[in-house]
């Protein structure tokens, strides 16, 4: 590469190099990696008769999935020609390889969905958004951001159409579980849920790798990209939470939902701010006006894709900050955003062994989150300073090699 023939590239050439790039992005992608650990080990309601949000529940709940799904469109963007997508055959074995990659996602996903655990895992589901999104990766930036645009605003309404037709058929297409192999025996459920009942909806969060991928055809490297990521993202993402309260509190919305709402224990109030998950979004078309964490309307996925785009923006400056300074800020965010699988996974499997269970003598829920938390970063940092790739981001790489060259190893 011509950059690298100088002899003393200067700090604003550092500073745009695609390596700051990937830095700025593998840190987000720690980001998020932490923000779903703080909503799987710690509160994101006080036990009390209103279920009153924590901080926790306010900031990260469907904030830090989103980002993830985000993060995975661009990461798909910068594998598969970054601002001008690949053509021909060089697009057809690197759709190859991204679908041999998700099948290796998808039983990570389907051997942790056997384990006891009070967490909703998202592998499975991310495995399946990676082969939805595969007619998209030719496209380039202005068809992105029409699709995404689009899928935004319809596949909610859709998906509102479908889901009572699912949930009324006999025996439900409901899991109410993470996914697990056994469940490939009964696979119109398994795909009810992955599509349109379960926790993550791969039908509306296909959204969110439409947007990843418009991001990702970019030129992040440009100086005003990462300010306008910024900028931009907050604004998408202060309108719509902003439309959705007025929807709610303003205009109606909440006092309709609560007269066909049947879903005791749950006070609406509390749970439209956090999470909508576990509540039947039925029979009133203001479901479709919140802006509810985990509700996948418009404005929810409206707001967590201008969340995404704002933290990714961000990322992108602290990594030009870092280049600036010669110093690597985000060293401990990118090494563990290197890793996400490895660490989701092994974070998940280290929660299953305290379900129903006490907590060790000593330990708080604050204790083990940030436990996990420093696991992961000093895991992260190690393995990216030793220039190591996961394990199981191993075996994604060479499931994604044997896609796209007929072989493992080598270039």
């Amino acid at each position: 590469m011509t950059s690298r023939a100088t002899a003393s590239p200067s700090r604003a050439t550092r500073s745009a190099s695609p390596a700051s790039r990937l830095r700025g992005i593998d840190a987000a992608r720690g980001l998020a990696l932490l923000g779903m650990m703080a909503t799987h080990l710690l509160p994101t309601f006080e036990p009390n008769a209103e279920l009153t949000p924590t901080w926790i529940g306010l900031t990260f709940s469907g904030r830090a999935a989103a980002l993830f799904a985000v993060l995975a469109g661009v990461g798909l963007a910068l594998s598969t020609g970054r601002r001008v997508p690949l053509e021909g055959a060089a697009l057809n074995a690197a759709r190859r390889g991204v679908a041999l990659r998700a099948l290796v996602i998808a039983a990570v996903g389907l051997s942790l969905g056997g384990l006891e655990v009070n967490v909703a895992i998202i592998l499975v589901h991310y495995a399946v958004l990676f082969l939805c999104v595969l007619p998209f990766l030719g496209l380039k930036l202005k068809a992105l951001c029409a699709w995404a645009a689009g899928w935004i605003l319809f596949s909610p309404v859709l998906a509102y159409l479908l889901r009572p037709w699912l949930m009324a058929a006999d025996p439900p297409l409901h899991l109410g579980h993470n996914p697990s192999w056994e469940d490939l025996s009964t696979p119109f459920p398994l795909l009810g849920e992955l599509f349109l009942t379960g926790y993550y909806p791969a039908f509306q969060w296909l959204a969110y790798l439409l947007v990843g991928l418009a991001i990702g055809r970019l030129p992040l490297t440009a100086a005003l990209v990462p300010v306008l990521l910024l900028t931009g993202g907050t604004a998408v993402a202060a309108l719509a939470k902003a439309l959705g309260t007025a929807a709610m509190e303003n205009w109606g919305g909440r006092a309709a939902l609560e007269q066909v709402l049947n879903a005791p224990g749950y006070p609406l109030d509390s749970v439209l701010q956090v999470n909508l998950t576990g509540i039947r979004q039925e029979g009133s078309w203001w479901w479709l006006a919140s802006a509810a964490p985990h509700s996948a309307t418009p404005l929810d996925l409206a707001h967590t894709s201008g969340v995404a785009a704002a933290v990714v923006g961000a990322c992108l400056l602290l990594g030009k900050l870092a280049d600036w300074l010669d110093l690597d800020l985000l060293l401990p965010l990118r090494g563990a955003g290197a890793m996400t699988l490895t660490l989701y996974s092994a974070h998940v499997w280290v929660v299953s062994g305290f379900y129903l269970k006490p907590l060790p003598v000593g330990w708080t829920e604050d204790g083990m989150y940030f436990a996990h938390a420093a696991v992961a970063i000093v895991a992260g940092m190690v393995f990216v300073l030793l220039k190591w790739r996961g394990p199981l981001e191993l075996a994604g790489h060479a499931a994604n090699q044997l896609g796209r060259t007929g072989r493992i190893g080598g270039p």
